[in-house]
């Protein structure tokens, strides 16, 4: 690269406000990007010389590190609303007969919007979780950094190996086109959908393949009487179903660590119902919490113990969940929901909290020289870097760049959205009449 294209690529971006994460917040700061990465953070018009670097104003803005969302549901984004007032099993249920209603093509849609909307808030890292690819190639298409955790689901111990086989088959598939910014993942989905056979070996294939692993863990009262007393909704739909399972445990998460799926890579999603033996062995094992808080209230499930997680040494990243239990991706709101306080704890909690909890800390979440260029400039709330959120209100994105390419520039997406939201649209509509007609099976 030329000098001159060198210097193109060079630019610092100009803020009210910026928050390095890893260093004190910085009034009137810069953030200079070259090659893709931070080059360096400072004051505004204190940029070294050497940059040539060509300034952007942002005005009354905050910019930070590109927010992580721990945890998502891209491919049900179109269900927003959708199933509101259903009781979680009941949701579930309804939530695997709509992934039956909609065509690969709605899925897809459904992810492109999600990413749509993600990025527009700010966030630029997801990890997601859904049974088919769509959204790895939603990730892929519009620019985003991510993890796609292909789900896995098989709650009979007799039919284990052919879930792995098939399991490895898609991933597989999805790995063979991972980027340098999206990779591939499983996910065993939950107690109740998987057997512990099933986990045991999932859980021995990532650790061969070197994947990481997510898995949703001890989010309900009736996961918990499933594992601990083989009762309640899905113990006796399974029965109704002649299934026996081998999913028997003093709690949900003793039942994964005796699976063998705790470990670093793993990646515990909602541990709402953790005791403090729970906690002690998610801290000794090195796995990751991913918290959920507005999903959790939509389905009052609890809240999550994120101050006991952290003072234990847990890693613990914010998460939105999917659109059909929450009402917008504002990871900000969720932090504040989750117990951080102030903007710059907030902003921290959902940008280095998750990239740590996905092992991305090296790469994003902080802005550090050296560092991938992963941006979020957020409207200023017009406190100042102490602002608190309100909850479920946060600002629209001004700019967002992902390894220093900018994705969103003035509140818009750079490049067509419009035919995503017309499909979307679509995909709605004939998910309400859909809705209309099977309310009665609720």
């Amino acid at each position: 690269m030329n000098e001159h294209a060198a210097r193109a690529w060079c630019t610092s971006y100009r803020a009210a406000w910026v928050l390095p994460v890893s260093a004190p917040p910085i009034r009137n700061g810069a953030v200079v990007v070259e090659g893709g990465r931070v080059a360096w953070v400072g004051g505004a018009g204190e940029e070294p010389a050497r940059f040539g670097a060509r300034p952007v104003e942002l005005g009354d803005a905050i910019l930070g590190p590109g927010l992580v969302n721990a945890h998502s549901h891209l491919d049900l984004h179109a269900l927003r609303g959708l199933l509101d007032g259903l009781p979680f099993f009941e949701w579930i249920r309804a939530i695997v007969a709509a992934r039956a209603f909609l065509s690969p093509d709605d899925l897809a849609t459904s992810a492109r919007a999600g990413v749509l909307e993600g990025l527009l808030s700010g966030i630029t890292t997801f990890a997601d979780t859904a049974p088919t690819g769509a959204s790895f190639d939603a990730l892929c298409g519009l620019g985003a950094r991510g993890i796609a955790f292909l789900e896995a689901f098989g709650p009979d111990p007799a039919g284990a190996q052919a879930a792995l086989k098939r399991t490895r088959a898609l991933v597989a598939g999805v790995r063979a086109r991972e980027t340098a910014l999206v990779r591939a993942g499983v996910s065993p989905h939950a107690p109740y959908s998987v057997s512990g056979a099933l986990y045991a070996a999932l859980a021995g294939y990532a650790r061969s393949e070197g994947l990481p692993l997510a898995t949703h863990v001890a989010e309900s009262e009736a996961e918990s009487s499933f594992v601990r007393d083989g009762a309640g909704p899905f113990a006796e739909m399974l029965r109704r179903r002649a299934i026996e399972t081998d999913t028997r445990a003093t709690s949900p998460v003793a039942l994964i660590e005796r699976s063998g799926a705790l470990g670093r890579n793993a990646l515990l999603i909602h541990c709402v119902r953790c005791d403090a033996r729970d906690i002690g062995v998610i801290a000794h094992s090195g796995a990751a919490v991913a918290t959920c808080p507005f999903s959790n209230r939509y389905f009052g499930h609890g809240t999550a113990p994120v101050a006991d997680f952290l003072a234990a040494g847990v890693r613990v990243g914010i998460g939105t969940d999917s659109m059909a239990s929450n009402k917008a991706m504002h990871l900000l709101a969720e932090a504040s929901a989750a117990g951080f306080s102030g903007m710059e704890a907030q902003w921290a909690a959902a940008s280095l909290g998750g990239a740590l909890a996905l092992g991305l800390d090296r790469e994003v979440g902080s802005l550090d020289p050296g560092k991938a260029a992963d941006l979020a400039a957020l409207a200023s709330p017009g406190a100042g870097a102490s602002a608190v959120l309100p909850a479920g209100a946060g600002p629209g994105a001004v700019l967002v760049t992902v390894a220093g390419v900018e994705r969103v520039r003035d509140g818009q997406f750079i490049g067509d959205s419009s035919t995503v939201t017309a499909q979307l649209e679509s995909a709605v509509g004939r998910l309400s009449e859909w809705r209309t007609r099977n309310r009665a099976v609720d």
